[in-house]
């Protein structure tokens, strides 16, 4: 499907084929697509978590005030990044790259996030949503649907996933073969109440 198709038809669908199956290789090349995404300094602290047993996929779905989409989507993803990740061996990210390019950069990475505690949370819920959205035109241009997701106790399901300490949960993931359309789009603001030229 061409890019710009599927931004238009990608919607947040709520009710999943139960049956349905993502082969294996349709899987990899989803995730490897969202290995893909940017971020800030190359840091890749996103962590997704994949959950395939069905008991935790039911306690998650209680954790989610019993969303169908949870256990009935053929994947369920936890998009979670570590909030730390500039301060583990910043030089891991850049292994690919010229050694001037290695002494440029990784030098620059504590003094723009040390200390700065919102920074690093912004940072890592950024990450997480451009993270989503490509997993999300990713699965649409593979003709299936996705509902991302907020409506969770995060706390009971960090539990549930063992969280490690300076990680957070972003949001959560449903991705499958919709079988009923999304509900009308509500409404859009029309573009000159969105677009600002230069200032407010």
């Amino acid at each position: 499907m061409e890019t710009l198709t599927a931004i238009k038809e990608r919607r947040s669908v709520k009710h999943y084929d139960k049956e349905y199956e993502i082969p294996k290789n349709e899987v990899k090349q989803l995730l490897e697509s969202a290995l893909l995404s940017p971020t800030s300094y190359n840091l890749q602290h996103w962590r997704i978590v994949q959950i395939t047993d069905p008991s935790l996929k039911e306690q998650i779905r209680e954790a989610a005030w019993g969303q169908a989409q949870v256990t009935d989507a053929s994947l369920l993803f936890l998009l979670c990044a570590n909030i730390k990740a500039w301060n583990e061996s910043p030089e891991q990210y850049w292994t690919e790259t010229p050694q001037e390019v290695i002494d440029m950069i990784v030098p620059t990475i504590d003094p723009f996030y040390n200390g700065k505690e919102q920074l690093q949370r912004d940072e890592a819920m950024r990450s997480v949503g451009i993270l989503a959205q490509t997993m999300m035109l990713a699965a649409k241009s593979m003709d299936y649907d996705s509902s991302p997701m907020i409506g969770f106790d995060s706390e009971k399901i960090a539990e549930l996933i063992n969280l490690p300490e300076n990680h957070v949960i972003g949001m959560m993931l449903a991705i499958g073969k919709g079988i009923k359309p999304a509900n009308p789009r509500g409404g859009q603001l029309p573009l000159d109440k969105i677009l600002i030229k230069n200032k407010f």
